[in-house]
């Protein structure tokens, strides 16, 4: 099943098609920066062939540029690198919600436009006039509390609706695995109140860790019926946990993001359901947005990209395999 955020995407769609008579009369070639969380991560890589795009069609220099892991400490010097390069604009998922504060500040500073994509600053709310971290002209980001309800209807769904099950989550701070855990726990405790969530997992992104913790939640707790991953490494760790406990089947794995390695994963029972981000959109909308600005458009201050849902009964269908991410 597939599910789209209609009005987010119609926002943005209708950004291509104002912009588009423009970057035929524009005579400035733009540089747009693109920063990701990691660079070797295929979400990251299905955002910059989704920004290229974009990129390809308006006559826009791309630049991708970012670190090898998800950490503020590895990120921030690369963002200083990308600002002394003095692009027009910036497009930067921050992997933290509060350290990469000042460090974009100096970019906005500088007279470069900031739009974050996929994680934000601050509280994700931008262009208010208070606070902090509104600087940002634009978020754009699939609805991450949407996707944690979903995960957790698809996870109640397959445990009939009943027993217990945790979130196998990276670290607090992170936005997106934030407000995903919080979307999962607001929809177990609204509408299915015979599932039991059990206390957080954090696994620092070491999918050897979160198999440890789900075996050791499994000890302690052996009516374990379910996990979500609020993240593909917390999802496959955890799966690979349940296989040690010899639990395949008996406690169902819901992950977060879909890399080509998913077929693999649900094919064999490592994964239950995957609720798969579409991150091209993203990019796309990300120049699309960033390029509007630039010459003179206003732009929504939020665009919500949708979600697919895969597992075994779909993962073969063209029309739901064209949402794994590319390698």
């Amino acid at each position: 099943m597939k599910r789209r955020s209609f009005l987010g995407a119609a926002s943005a769609l209708a950004l291509t098609f104002s912009v588009a008579t423009a970057a035929v009369a524009q005579e400035k070639k733009y540089t747009i920066a693109l920063v990701p969380g990691l660079t070797t991560d295929a979400f990251y890589i299905t955002m910059q062939k989704g920004a290229q795009a974009a990129a390809d069609a308006l006559g826009v220099e791309l630049v991708f540029q970012g670190a090898p892991d998800f950490n503020p400490v590895t990120q921030v010097p690369v963002l200083d690198a990308v600002i002394a390069r003095a692009p027009d604009a910036i497009l930067i998922a921050p992997t933290d919600t509060t350290q990469l504060i000042e460090p974009l500040r100096k970019a906005h500073d500088a007279g470069i436009a900031v739009i974050t994509v996929d994680t934000f600053i601050g509280t994700g709310v931008y262009q208010t006039g208070a606070g902090d971290a509104d600087f940002p002209l634009a978020y754009i980001a699939s609805d991450n509390v949407l996707g944690g309800r979903m995960a957790a209807r698809a996870l109640a769904n397959a445990i009939g609706g009943e027993g217990k099950v945790f979130v196998s989550n990276v670290k607090p701070g992170i936005s997106t695995t934030d407000q995903r855990e919080a979307g999962f726990k607001a929809e177990m405790a609204e509408n299915f109140p015979k599932v039991t969530v059990l206390e957080t997992q954090f696994n620092d992104n070491d999918a050897n860790k979160a198999a440890s913790q789900l075996q050791g939640v499994f000890a302690r707790d052996a009516d374990l019926k379910g996990v979500f991953g609020a993240n593909l490494f917390s999802a496959l760790g955890a799966g690979t946990g349940v296989q040690q406990a010899g639990q395949t089947g008996n406690i169902k794995v819901v992950a977060f993001d879909a890399p080509g390695s998913i077929v693999d994963n649900i094919s064999t029972g490592l994964v239950d359901v995957a609720i798969a981000q579409h991150p091209a959109e993203i990019g796309y909308y990300g120049v699309v947005s960033a390029y509007a600005h630039l010459t003179g458009n206003s732009i929504p201050v939020s665009i919500g990209t949708g979600f697919t849902i895969m597992d075994k009964s779909n993962i073969a269908d063209p029309e739901i395999a064209k949402y794994i991410y590319a390698e």
